[in-house]
């Protein structure tokens, strides 16, 4: 469907961009002065489109996603979106809270994985503010009804995008509960910072601040423990490139197919800390992640099978894109040892995430 546009607001665009269940879905694009351009849909309040310049000035296309919305719908495997009730796997859709046994949608082998069967990756969120000028921002809301998915008690999500001054794309969470209940939120887009001429992304050069990943079983629910990534092919505290150890013989590499896996962030959870470095020679782009949550899902984009058509008419083959998908620990309603996922009435649980772009000469 073509874009009309709708409004404009400083440098805040509207548009229609599709239609799910009767209703418009709409695209906001969100840009500063520096080239950066973020375009957000409010259907799974999804990153459709992220384009930073390179070494050259050039703005291109660094995300994975589709030009149609239609496209979203049937066979986006969570380009860009917001993913929960509970992002990542939860141990045979089973959990006990306060005594209660709670049975949910298994949609990934055995396992719970991204909220189930349509969860807030495949629902239209209320879009409940915009700015523009000189860090424009949009904001929307998601409230899931209590037994949604099976999961208990009413939740209400709220998403702040916003592209900042400093070229970054700033992603804020607000969480609230009507009652005792669980919840773990992220954002899920895939990167490629080549841009849509990449052929995979094993060129990346990657670090990321942690000292352990939380190990998994072969349906990638974590065991519970913690295991050290010194002098393995987990070992990101210096920059290496991604594709140098992705194929190495580690029994945690054949689980994943190559990086699915959390990694325990350094510092302490709630704060505002380095997460992530990702730096990509042939453009010159650099990609900082921070965060303030515990942990980050590297995932190396395995399962892509080349059967997606993309931005720019790239086909998405394996390994054509990463996650770095900022979160508690998978599981962790079932880990007594991870921290915990639960939310009470009254509460409010905020969490920030930032992808700050830069260049190297």
């Amino acid at each position: 469907m073509s874009m009309v546009t709708l409004a404009l607001v400083g440098l805040m665009n509207q548009s229609v961009f599709g239609q799910f269940e009767g209703k418009d879905v709409n695209l906001y694009t969100l840009k500063n002065r520096s080239g950066v351009t973020a375009k957000i849909m409010d259907y799974g309040a999804t990153v459709v489109s992220l384009s930073v310049p390179d070494r050259k000035g050039k703005s291109e296309e660094i995300t994975l996603g589709f030009p149609k919305f239609e496209d979203y719908v049937a066979k986006s495997p969570y380009f860009g979106c917001i993913v929960g009730r509970i992002g990542n796997r939860i141990r045979n859709g089973q959990f006990v809270l306060d005594g209660t046994g709670y049975d949910l949608e298994s949609n990934n082998g055995p396992n719970t994985l991204h909220g189930g069967l349509k969860g807030f990756d495949k629902r239209i969120w209320e879009v409940v503010g915009t700015t523009g000028g000189s860090a424009p921002s949009i904001t929307l809301k998601y409230v899931s009804a209590d037994g949604e998915g099976g999961y208990p008690g009413e939740l209400t999500s709220v998403v702040t995008y916003t592209v900042t001054p400093s070229n970054e794309l700033k992603i804020d969470y607000a969480i609230t509960a009507k009652a005792r209940t669980i919840h773990n939120l992220t954002n899920h887009t895939y990167f490629n910072l080549e841009g849509p001429r990449s052929k995979n992304h094993l060129n990346h050069v990657v670090q990321i601040f942690a000292d352990h990943i939380t190990p998994v079983d072969d349906t990638l629910i974590p065991t519970g423990d913690l295991l050290p990534v010194k002098d393995t092919a987990f070992d990101f505290t210096r920059p290496r490139a991604i594709g140098e150890r992705i194929d190495a013989p580690n029994q945690q590499i054949t689980y994943g197919g190559g990086y699915d896996h959390n990694f325990a962030l350094r510092g302490k959870s709630g704060t505002l800390r380095p997460c992530a470095t990702v730096y990509e020679p042939k453009s010159g782009r650099v990609m900082e992640v921070l965060t303030t949550e515990p942990g980050v899902q590297f995932y190396s984009g395995n399962f892509l099978d080349g059967t997606l058509t993309g931005h720019g008419g790239a086909k998405y083959v394996k390994r054509y894109g990463f996650c770095l998908e900022t979160q508690h620990f998978p599981d962790a309603v079932n880990q007594p040892n991870f921290e915990s996922v639960i939310i009470n009435p009254g509460e409010t649980y905020n969490s920030t995430t930032i992808h700050r772009f830069s260049v190297r000469k």
